[in-house]
């Protein structure tokens, strides 16, 4: 066996995973990573030993879980497969390509960056250092995610998808607005765009089967703080050659919600917790086909079908084992990285950026 592959107590080899910073969303992956059954958390590194220990005491990590004074100590430890890196926004950029550059596989939190080209620069060193990367969106994992995308593929039932709608909403305390890392401009001056927002670009180019939009703009409800953070907005895209239109709204002024909903011209599916679900182990969707008005328009001829979906592992633990399923082919048997995952969240991130352009620019139109 390689120095740097463990054997998982079900006696399958792991890959190892570093966590770079003890953000509070770490303590959800650390849980994620002793889920999956092909890997295992070998190292946390922070700013300081004791903020390393302190996350691992926290989280009640066992003692052979290494903790470093320094992210630089994570990378430059020989025995680390893939690092998990949920640093500001501000700092993926240096992070990431450091991490590419020693030969780590990358599971980047979301928004990615702050702009595609700095994206560009963490995808080129994953590429051209042979190393996965994916970013944390986790609701892409769930096996539910595949049932939904199932029926939106067959036209025969689903029909022609023509619109699309996603929120990513929250309602956060004077606290969190006044001294949280997501509202301030140096560490994530995205905001709401980038971190709730992420997800409803990532639910509509999903739907269209990640086909990039001609048109987005910005609608003028946009609310930034003081500092010119983005706290809350809605935008609209639109597709010219299917005709097909999406609307977004992010926020963190709002009630929590994480509605998708898609219609075709035959049928159309509803999740009103589509980003996390309310169980872990399973999740629901309503999916209506051939519904219409009751005789003279008093009720619905049918009630939406409920799907149920039933989900073995966390879906942050699905996404760590395809990560660790990637991450082992590559050094196993000398696979090539799979580029759908970076993909994605280049897509993604382009859109991200024109809504912010489109927002910039006193919420003009903008094309792609």
């Amino acid at each position: 066996m390689a120095e740097s592959e463990y054997q998982h107590p079900n006696n399958l080899p792991t890959i190892r995973f570093g966590i770079i910073g003890c953000a509070a969303i770490a303590r959800k992956l650390a849980r994620a990573i002793s889920l999956a059954p092909n890997a295992t958390l070998y190292a946390v590194g922070s700013r300081s030993l004791a903020k390393a220990e302190g996350f691992a005491a926290l989280v009640g990590l066992s003692g052979a879980v290494k903790t470093y004074g320094s992210y630089d100590q994570v990378l430059d430890d020989p025995c680390v497969d893939a690092v998990y890196l949920p640093l500001p926004t501000s700092l993926h950029v240096h992070w990431a390509v450091v991490a590419a550059s020693k030969k780590k596989h990358l599971l980047l939190e979301k928004p990615t960056a702050l702009d595609a080209a700095e994206l560009d620069q963490i995808l080129e060193a994953c590429r051209f250092n042979g190393v996965q990367f994916m970013d944390g969106s986790m609701w892409l994992h769930h096996p539910r995610t595949c049932k939904m995308k199932e029926l939106l593929s067959d036209q025969r039932v689903f029909g022609q998808i023509n619109y699309v709608y996603s929120t990513s909403t929250m309602t956060e305390n004077p606290e969190f607005l006044q001294n949280n890392i997501r509202v301030k401009p140096d560490l994530d001056a995205l905001g709401a765009l980038g971190d709730t927002g992420w997800y409803c670009i990532g639910a509509i180019l999903w739907a269209n089967d990640y086909k990039l939009p001609s048109t987005v703009q910005a609608l003028p409800d946009t609310t930034k703080n003081a500092a010119g953070v983005i706290l809350s907005c809605t935008a609209s895209f639109q597709w010219s050659i299917s005709s097909n239109t999406a609307t977004i709204h992010c926020s963190f002024l709002s009630h929590t919600s994480m509605d998708l909903a898609i219609s075709g011209s035959n049928a159309s599916i509803r999740a009103n917790d589509f980003i996390i679900p309310h169980k872990e182990d399973s999740a629901l969707f309503e999916f209506s086909c051939g519904a219409k008005f009751a005789e003279l328009h008093i009720g619905w001829n049918m009630d939406p079908k409920e799907v149920r979906v039933e989900c073995d592992m966390p879906q942050e633990a699905l996404m760590v084992q395809e990560l660790a399923r990637l991450a082992q082919g590559i050094k196993r048997y000398g696979h090539q990285p799979d580029g759908k995952w970076p993909e994605i969240s280049r897509k993604t991130q382009l859109v991200l950026d024109a809504v912010r352009r489109s927002i910039d620019l006193g919420f003009k139109p903008i094309q792609l």
